[in-house]
């Protein structure tokens, strides 16, 4: 069972087909995956199935659990420091490569997933057997028994697994078309069956970040507006470049190119044109991202052609435009600028009907080989792309709004720029870009200014029009420009975004503005600390956690008072702060060690595992005798109990192990739990010649419990080694 099944994904790196002659066909080359990635996704799935077979700790488990983290540990060994795993109905995609949807031992996995509402899984270099075990326990539970399933439990399972994070995959304002079968499909409106099964299956994916909103008053969306391509391109373009969901988005990308190739009838002509649509939609960068995760150069081409088959020229050109881009700007300009104004300019003045299949051949010649670089100047290159692009008589703004001038606001900049001379028509060419929200070419200009000194004044006027503020409060974000703004304007930036933060709901965006607050140093503490006692608790949290990742805590600030909060995970975030000072270690572990919340007592146990005061250990006994602690913070506190050696502390231990029968009246161990086997481990490590011990000790290694004698066994040759 742990060698792939003959329909697993193939292993190997495929050579790039050769180019075919004209007219013949060619065959796609099929992108594969590693020997290595392959090997784990089966062990992975076959160790999910075992969990569901064997009961908990059954040794096949502990075998099968070994087996996995073997394979996640060669998955580590390189430069990896991470590995995203998107979730299809039946299929995964990772690194950019789609599973087989008829290989049964993936496929099981991928609905095993699915059911879990989990659209992709992330784990994370430094993840350990315990961690993997438990994760893996927690996915094998059967989701309809399961209390919740693990899609919808992710933001408390972030806290409790650290290297395993798991994404939810939640779409509940989407329907299928086909559960409407009284409704009469309009004209672009596709039929159920493969094409809108994927097509459901992507929307669902890219609209995965909108499907909740923490407030609670989510507003309704029309499904059928929810399905359209403007909107899955807007949600794909805002969505904030988590690895797993782009390794979704690809996926089903690759899928629709196979089905477009082939696929006919008023189904196929839907996805066609929907897919024309969303091409269209998505700005250049994203579409540049997707391709590049989309796998090498041979898979890159075979989708290119698939697609190219069933869409537009126009999403066409753009794809391969996307394409070159991820080669190194390698297809050649003049050709790409001929075919766009082709294809905006048809030669009949009514809409076009089918796309010329001239086209798509040159297309097919094209990404089959290309190597030339464009010699043209650069400053040629930009007038010929913008005598190429499509300028209609509509576009161009109204004379009320333009500088009374020929020239284009962004030329008279730059030439102002070069010769070092500003006025008052310099200043109304930057306001009407501004005006027409392209704040960025002032930004361009200034970053490409000759010497700092030219680009100064340009600079004071994107500052004094508060262009970072107006970008902050735009509906749309754009996180690289703000970024861009933001490294130029340094720890001065600061309150700014920290004021933004504070009115954002999108938990996600806080997190990349906090990225932006940290790359800017450890000069962002006094700011940050001086906003914490105003801010909401989830604020709070955020805050400190922030401060918690800065080499330098500022001074004078201390986390104390943040220890009576009542929001938990803010005065979990304050005890970790704490305990960064030695001074006051064992006063923050007693802290957290009488929280009534488990978060906040695990963080002290952590930390208490290596030293623990002598009231803390007594204060853990209490507690786990009071019954007021959870299954594994018990445990935890058993064996951190283990620092205090002495007799008593063996009666403690021993209570949890052995009881006295009723008749006849002579010791007996107790049954088997987390604690009871923790207590035994504790006795045999540290107390094994202690006479006291001994009953308990004889009576584990005759049990008839296999686990009980495993963990005397695993003692016995752990001391020896030691020794």
């Amino acid at each position: 069972m742990t060698n792939p099944t003959p329909t697993a994904p193939t292993t190997g790196s495929p050579a790039p087909a050769a180019p075919s002659a004209p007219g013949a066909s060619a065959k796609p080359v099929m992108a594969t995956l590693s020997r290595e990635l392959a090997d784990f996704l089966v062990e992975l799935s076959i160790t999910l199935n075992k969990h569901a077979i064997y009961p908990s700790g059954h040794p096949l488990l502990d075998v099968a659990v070994d087996g996995v983290a073997n394979r996640v540990g060669a998955l580590f060994v390189g430069d990896r420091d991470s590995l995203s795993i998107g979730v299809a109905r039946r299929q995964l995609i990772i690194e950019g490569v789609a599973t087989d949807p008829l290989n049964p031992v993936l496929k099981e996995l991928a609905q095993r997933l699915h059911e879990h509402h989990v659209g992709a899984v992330k784990f994370i270099r430094g993840l350990d057997r315990n961690e993997l075990a438990k994760a893996l326990a927690a996915l094998a539970v059967d989701p309809v028994r399961a209390e919740k399933p693990i899609g919808l439990d992710t933001e408390r399972l972030a806290g409790v697994w650290e290297h395993v994070r798991f994404f939810p995959l939640t779409y509940d304002r989407l329907q299928l078309i086909e559960d409407e079968p009284g409704e009469t499909p309009s004209a672009d409106q596709m039929k159920a069956g493969r094409a809108t099964q994927l097509w459901i299956g992507l929307a669902r994916a890219a609209l995965v970040s909108e499907a909740t909103d923490p407030s609670g008053k989510r507003e309704e969306t029309d499904e059928n507006a929810a399905l359209e391509p403007a909107t899955v391109a807007r949600a794909i373009d805002e969505h904030q470049r988590e690895e797993a969901y782009d390794q979704v988005i690809v996926g089903y990308l690759l899928q629709i190119g196979e089905e477009l190739k082939t696929a006919e009838g008023p189904e196929a002509a839907g996805l066609q044109r929907r897919v024309s649509r969303l091409v269209g939609s998505l700005k250049e960068s994203t579409l540049e991202r997707l391709l590049e995760m989309g796998g090498d150069k041979a898979q890159r081409r075979r989708f290119l052609l698939d697609a190219s088959q069933g869409i537009t020229v126009e999403a066409v050109i753009d794809l391969v435009k996307a394409a070159s881009a991820a080669e190194g700007q390698t297809v050649s300009h003049s050709m790409l600028r001929m075919l766009s104004k082709l294809a905006h300019h048809p030669s009949s003045g009514g809409p076009r009907a089918k796309t010329d299949p001239t086209i798509r051949d040159v297309m097919r010649r094209l990404v089959d080989d290309w190597s030339l670089d464009d010699p043209n100047p650069e400053a040629y290159r930009q007038a010929l792309e913008s005598m190429s692009s499509l300028r209609n008589a509509s576009d161009r703004p109204t004379s009320s709004t333009v500088v009374p001038t020929e020239c284009e606001p962004e030329r008279i900049v730059q030439i102002a720029i070069e010769v070092g001379a500003m006025g008052p028509q310099v200043r109304a060419a930057m306001v009407e870009l501004c005006k027409l929200g392209r704040a960025e070419v002032l930004l361009d200009l200034v970053e490409r200014a000759p010497s700092a000194d030219a680009g100064a004044p340009v600079w004071d006027f994107l500052k004094g029009e508060r262009i970072l503020e107006t970008l902050l409060g735009q509906p749309r974000l754009d996180i690289a420009l703000i970024g861009r703004f933001v490294r130029r304007v340094g720890v001065a930036a600061v309150p700014t975004l920290l004021a933004a933060a504070l009115v954002i709901d999108d938990t996600k965006v806080r997190a990349q503005f906090y990225d932006l607050l940290q790359s800017l140093g450890d000069q962002i503490g006094e700011p940050v600390a001086a906003q914490i006692a105003g801010a909401p608790p989830i604020i709070q949290r955020e805050f400190l956690t922030l401060l918690g990742k800065l080499a330098i805590l500022p001074a004078g600030f201390s986390a104390r008072s943040f220890l009576d909060n009542e929001e938990p995970l803010v005065r979990r975030e304050a005890v970790r702060l704490l305990l960064r000072n030695s001074a006051e270690r064992d006063e923050t572990i007693m802290s957290a060690l009488s929280d009534p919340d488990d978060r906040v007592v695990f963080a002290g146990l952590t930390v208490a595992q290596e030293r623990c005061p002598r009231p803390g250990i007594e204060l853990i006994r209490q507690r786990v005798d009071r019954g007021e602690l959870d299954s594994q913070l018990r445990t935890m506190g058993i064996r951190i109990a283990a620092q205090q050696h002495n007799a008593e502390t063996l009666a403690w231990f021993l209570d949890f192990v052995v009881t006295e029968a009723h008749w006849p009246r002579k010791p007996k161990l107790k049954p088997s739990t987390p604690e009871m086997l923790a207590a035994l481990s504790v006795i045999a490590a540290n107390w094994r010649t202690d006479p006291a011990a001994e009953t308990a000790l004889k009576l584990a290694e005759q049990s008839k419990d296999s686990e009980v004698r495993a963990k005397i066994a695993r003692t016995r040759g752990s001391t020896s080694a030691a020794t």
